[in-house]
């Protein structure tokens, strides 16, 4: 009766969800703090009895339990045990319980770190997060129930996607969806301040750490998903502008915006309403990346689901969040404006040009995405965009940005003064011209494109860095590099790894698709590949044809990689890569079909600084994790306002 068992934790879950979502955010409204005080047991409770349904279908995966459904579709004997625990989320209704765990997660943090809150605005933030609980755990009981029975129990299961035997599997969901989820406590902070009346800046202080964390998990997620897309689809690309790989993205570049947003408000009480409206949207576009992933409306190799009545449901309750939000907003629209005056050139000023880019880059992503079903709604065909619209597009949108980073440290609050801003950057902007130069005379066939990333990477790195130099040099020991301070230069410095791990291995990667026969040599990038041949060989749950191939540098053996071609339950095959990786250059060698002969196709893949890429998105996970560590974030009170920054030093307030 375990199943069972777990669908009336569910059931039980909503109930409390209800609750959660109605009794406090009245009690706050009618200044009635027992009501107010229900919040946080309802919190407690929902939490306990969504961690009992996912363990119960955690336990029937272990056990193989092929009477519950959802169990036997994605399961099988044959699946190592290694593989049975993720394999939770390996699916559409699996994977949203994991969403509602870790929505709850989060609610169970912030109801614990967020007590020394006004008990009137944590009812109403814990209330707005009861809603979105409330909604999900609907969606899952009437749509999605990972515990529906197949009796009698089948003997066997069809076994887990082969694409998702994989330790990615593990990591890359979890990570994604706390990120995805995370912006769910920005919106509740959002609202619960319009909801309130309280549009000081007190609840943007409160709300920064939680949405600097669920910004870093995102980059995890974006950062790991890249990384198993790479390794396991044998394409060896990074980013396919995938619409379920826009759909994570597009939260990601609204949320950049809305901790820069958070950081003016909060200093300089300045852009209150775009803060509020990019809380809104940051959550909105990751529900909206719930409807494309689980509705069927876009095809992707990353969908869980194509149920129609699915995407219904999701979309209308997209529309009442949506919907609900903009309302309360305008309502509350008026009593928003506000903050102190800046000039034009005023690091303001940089932040509001840098929100707008990623706000039109969102935007580009987010019809690019969509114009299939535009087309398809306009009568004019169901046409997809592709990597061609993306890929122009998209950087030019971001040239603006790549070049005013390193001018923003170094702008001043109000008012800043540009020869001072230039005396401190040119040694910058003399390094990434002499680093173009250089790159150029050493790779004389190197691409602009490849010249541009070099002299990028060095302007930003090179900015962040003398910044770094510059708050030694002039900022008192105590307050040299503050935890908020220390973030924004990992951040920041992550992006230059991360445009030259880009713009590198986009401009100079070599690619060939190669006929070889045992014991022929070819070439490709500079190194002989000599393939011995293919062998048979049984894996726990596969059976695989394993390719040889020895890579050589002139005399010097650089690698021996096996490529697989493997095949599940007798029918479902996958390619498995094998790759020789390095900080400078990955070699990647994919197994294609045999053509005969004893010939076999391979694919090489040889990609200069490929693994900056994820590089740079490791630091900018750290940067972000490291600004939330800010102490003056949970030491504030209700009641303290914010820094005024005329009255501290320039060179601290910088």
């Amino acid at each position: 009766m375990l199943p069972e068992l777990g669908q009336f934790a569910l059931v039980l879950a909503l109930l409390l969800a209800a609750v959660q979502c109605t009794l406090p955010i009245y009690g706050a409204w009618r200044s009635n703090a027992s009501l107010v005080a229900v919040a946080r047991p309802a919190v407690a409770g929902q939490a306990v009895f969504v961690a009992l349904a996912f363990g119960i279908l955690t336990y029937a995966f272990v056990t193989q339990d092929f009477s519950v459904t959802y169990v036997a579709q994605n399961s099988n004997l044959a699946l190592p045990w290694y593989y049975r625990f993720p394999a939770v989320w390996g699916a559409h209704e699996g994977s949203l319980l994991l969403w509602i765990l870790i929505l709850n997660i989060w609610t169970v943090a912030v109801a614990t770190f967020s007590r020394h809150l006004p008990a009137a605005l944590m009812a109403r933030v814990l209330g707005v997060l009861g809603f979105i609980s409330c909604g999900f755990l609907l969606f899952t009981i009437l749509t999605s129930n990972p515990f529906l029975r197949h009796l009698p129990a089948l003997p066997n299961g069809n076994d887990l996607n082969p694409i998702l035997q994989d330790p990615g599997l593990i990591v890359h969901p979890p990570m994604l969806y706390t990120g995805y989820v995370g912006f769910s406590v920005a919106f509740a902070f959002a609202i619960a301040a319009l909801l309130g009346g309280e549009l000081d800046v007190a609840w943007v202080r409160w709300a920064r750490p939680w949405t600097n964390v669920a910004w870093a998990f995102l980059t995890l997620g974006i950062t790991l998903g890249s990384w198993w897309s790479y390794y396991v689809l044998g394409w060896g690309g990074w980013w396919f502008w995938d619409p379920v790989e826009n759909a994570s993205f597009m939260p990601w570049l609204v949320g950049t915006a809305l901790i820069h947003s958070q950081a003016v408000t909060e200093k300089r009480g300045s852009f209150r309403a775009w803060t509020l409206l990019l809380s809104i949207f940051a959550f909105s576009l990751s529900l909206l990346g719930t409807f494309l992933v689980r509705s069927g409306v876009l095809t992707s190799v990353h969908a869980f689901a194509s149920d129609p009545r699915r995407g219904i449901f999701i979309l209308i309750f997209l529309g009442i969040v949506v919907g609900g939000s903009l309302l309360i907003h305008a309502a509350r629209a008026p009593k928003v404006a506000g903050g102190k005056a800046f000039r034009l050139l005023s690091r303001e000023t940089l932040l509001l040009v840098n929100n707008l880019m990623f706000v039109c880059a969102a935007a580009m992503v987010l019809l690019g995405t969509l114009y299939p079903i535009i087309g398809d709604a306009l009568g004019i065909g169901r046409i997809s965009v592709g990597p061609p619209y993306f890929g122009f597009v998209f950087p030019l949108l971001m040239l603006p940005v790549v070049l005013l980073i390193p001018l923003g440290p170094f702008f001043r609050w109000a008012a800043a003064d540009w020869r001072t801003t230039w005396r401190a950057l040119r040694a910058a902007l003399i390094l990434a011209i002499v680093a173009a130069i250089a790159a150029k005379l050493l790779f004389t066939h190197a691409p602009l494109r490849a010249l541009a990333g070099v002299a990028a990477t060095f302007w930003v790195g090179a900015g962040i860095v003398l910044y770094a130099l510059k708050r030694w040099r002039e900022a008192p020991a105590g307050s040299r590099y503050t935890p908020e301070m220390l973030g924004m230069i990992l951040a920041h410095f992550g992006l230059a790894v991360f445009l030259a791990g880009v713009l590198i291995t986009e401009s100079t990667s070599v690619e060939r698709d190669l006929r070889f026969t045992p014991n022929e040599v070819q070439q490709a990038g500079g190194l002989d590949f000599r393939f011995t041949g293919v062998t048979r060989v049984q894996g726990p749950n596969y059976l695989a044809d394993q390719g040889t191939i020895e890579v050589r540098d002139g005399a010097n053996l650089v690698a021996t990689l096996y490529p697989q071609k493997r095949q599940y339950d007798g029918q479902q095959l996958q390619s498995v890569a094998a790759i020789s990786g390095g900080v400078f250059r990955d070699i990647y060698v994919a197994l294609g079909d045999p053509l005969g002969d004893n010939a076999w196709a391979v694919r090489i893949y040889v990609k200069p600084f490929v693994r900056w890429i994820w590089f740079g998105g490791l630091f900018m996970l750290f940067g972000g994790l490291t600004a939330a560590a800010d102490r003056r974030f949970r030491a504030f009170r209700a009641g303290v306002e914010a820094p005024v920054l005329d009255a501290i030093p320039a060179q601290v307030a910088a």
